[in-house]
């Protein structure tokens, strides 16, 4: 589980209450944007809990510099895995060497202090689109690919899932956005992704449903 927060409006009280469930509850991470890395770095100092920060994130359209930088000082300020959004719309437009380009930035900036997940932001792709997206990441030398941002139009399907895992083959899988109960996140993890990117993982671990 990355333990997943996002807002705009997030404050220390939510970002520590956060870090307390991850490590309460064993997750991979806690997955916030870039501003709140020191202070969620601190929080999480002797534990088993990595920092996650998104990178060029939501909309992966700014410049390959800005990502590049954004993972470096990220890195720096204790992040130990980023998730970068492609530009999705050079993807859409066959930019291809561009779009590799532009992830193999951020792995160079985080690697090897941090893993790199790669978002390809599904729900704004065709099937073929999403193939290319992954060969892309891998190409690039990234870690993850992942589904989703969760500011789409849409989140993680085990189809989809399960389309990125046959296509990268040993490089793992990220399912984010929608991941809000344990029926979901086993259909996930069937469809081959080892990692969840939800702020649900505590209802998913007691098998409870959540007030959505």
């Amino acid at each position: 589980m990355d333990h997943t927060v996002l807002k705009a409006d997030t404050t220390k009280e939510t970002l520590k209450r956060f870090c307390d469930e991850a490590k309460e509850y064993g997750f991979a991470s806690v997955c916030v944007n870039p501003a709140n890395v020191p202070f969620v770095a601190e929080q999480l100092k002797g534990s088993k809990v990595t920092v996650c920060s998104v990178i060029g994130f939501p909309l992966g359209a700014c410049t390959t510099f800005i990502k590049a930088l954004e993972a470096l000082e990220a890195v720096k300020n204790g992040a130990g895995e980023v998730d970068m959004v492609i530009n999705i719309g050079a993807l859409k437009d066959k930019d291809y060497d561009y779009v590799k380009k532009d992830i193999e930035a951020v792995v160079n900036a985080a690697h090897p202090q941090a893993e790199v997940k790669v978002i390809i932001e599904t729900c704004f792709l065709t099937d073929e689109e999403k193939v290319t997206a992954c060969k892309l990441a891998k190409d690039a030398g990234a870690d993850f690919v992942k589904t989703s941002t969760g500011f789409g139009s849409g989140g993680a399907t085990a189809a989809d899932v399960r389309l990125m895992k046959e296509t990268v083959g040993e490089m793992k899988v990220k399912a984010s956005t929608g991941i809000n109960n344990r029926k979901v996140c086993d259909e996930m993890l069937e469809a081959g992704a080892c990692r969840m990117g939800t702020s649900k993982g505590i209802f998913i671990v007691k098998d409870e449903e959540p007030d959505l």
